[in-house]
């Protein structure tokens, strides 16, 4: 089997739109919880987002194309793009069809959705975007970032609600490590924070409804009450060693194991007994060769519901080193990017071993004995960390486990 490494990486995201930024913001502990903009908020409970600011497209795409490109799209490829600036290579050395674009979102085009529903209610058929179907489906990011690189190798787009973009890195690392490609785009976007979907979420009672955005996304806290929705999307550019090695790339770190199960119990609760989302684990870390690890980056959404669960998976996977083990939550300062999470908890948790530095979880004042695991709560920790692993948990009883080790040739 080929050993798998982590040569790029793309961000947008609610703490800075290139991994950089985002990874200072985040060892500060400093959130990207804000009052919503995009849309009035008068007649909904919920007041708060986790928005990306600053976003210019334009450094990868032409006004023209932005016309007809949703906006999950567009945070898809600019973070594609920058991760291939960042990896220091087209590939164009290798067979097309060895180097695939593996890209999803838990929602697509929700934006274009909206827009072009409007305008069939108000003037007509006629007034439908020629564009809609492209803009609001959900691989067409997948798509066109292979359109816009030439790749040619297997494309598709995970729709695993908040697992999508782990299970694309997930499924990418197996590509690569089982000889069918030799390198890989990976990850995924989300833009979902229209009155629609908010008001979906809603009613469902998945959002916080807290005004204070430092009490909003308190992941483990015992007042918690609902996720924050974030956007924006991470990508990763996967590569096989030898072929990083030759080229003289810089490499982050070594994707050693992914876990994929499903829970087969409920559409949006996860199983309180944890046994499937603990076997994800289990396989991941199977895979990478470890029985402990040095960081966790949790789901850890802030629903009451998720985090308890999570705890308990931790525990039935590490035993008595679970309450040893440090584990954050950072969707305590992006909020829940929902199909682009997994995907840039990856790189979180890249950037932890090349650092040498834990993420805190902020908010957190409130404990909960059911949550009773160490968070990490005081603040950015040093740590000489060699493995990291992050789980996503999805609606649907989606689960998918990254495991990362820290790159020592």
């Amino acid at each position: 089997m080929k050993r798998v490494v982590i040569t790029g990486m793309g961000v947008v995201s609610p703490v800075g739109n290139d991994p950089e930024t985002m990874w200072e913001n985040l060892k500060a502990g400093r959130h990207g919880i804000s009052p919503i903009e995009t849309f009035d908020t008068s007649d909904i409970d919920v007041k708060l987002a986790a928005q990306v600011h600053d976003f210019e497209p334009t450094r990868y795409m032409e006004k023209k194309e932005l016309r007809r490109t949703d906006l999950y799209n567009q945070y898809a490829i600019y973070a594609a793009m920058q991760a291939l600036e960042d990896a220091g290579s087209d590939f164009s050395d290798l067979d097309p069809y060895r180097v695939g674009v593996i890209v999803g979102s838990g929602i697509g085009g929700i934006q274009s959705f909206e827009r072009e529903h409007s305008n069939f209610l108000e003037k007509g058929t006629r007034r439908v975007s020629v564009f809609f179907i492209p803009m609001m489906i959900s691989n067409m990011a997948a798509g066109t970032i292979a359109i816009r690189t030439g790749f040619k190798g297997v494309n598709y787009a995970p729709v695993t609600a908040c697992a999508t973009s782990a299970h694309a890195v997930g499924e990418a690392f197996h590509r690569i490590r089982d000889g069918y490609l030799d390198a890989c785009v990976a990850g995924g976007a989300e833009a979902a924070i229209t009155k629609l979907a908010m008001s979906g979420f809603n009613n469902m009672t998945a959002l916080s409804r807290s005004n204070d955005p430092d009490r909003a996304s308190i992941p483990f806290d015992a007042e918690r009450s609902g996720f924050v929705m974030g956007e924006g999307g991470g990508i990763l550019i996967l590569e096989e060693l030898e072929h990083a090695l030759a080229r003289g790339a810089h490499i982050y770190a070594e994707v050693a194991g992914y876990g994929a199960t499903c829970d087969a119990y409920h559409i949006t609760s996860p199983d309180p007994e944890g046994t499937a989302g603990a076997k994800a684990m289990e396989i991941a870390m199977e895979e990478a060769g470890i029985k402990a690890v040095d960081y966790i980056n949790a789901h850890g959404t802030s629903t009451p519901a998720n985090d308890k669960c999570e705890t308990v998976i931790i525990k039935k996977v590490l035993g008595e080193q679970a309450g040893k083990t440090p584990v954050s939550s950072t969707k305590s300062m992006t909020g829940h990017l929902l199909g682009g999470a997994g995907a840039l908890e990856t790189i979180i948790c890249a950037k932890a071993l090349e650092d040498g530095v834990i993420p805190p979880t902020v908010g957190y004042r409130v404990p909960d004995e059911n949550c009773d695991l160490d968070y990490v709560t005081e603040g950015a920790r040093k740590a000489d960390l060699k493995t990291a692993l992050t789980n996503s948990l999805g609606f649907g009883g989606h689960n998918a486990t990254i495991c990362l080790k820290k790159y020592g040739g």
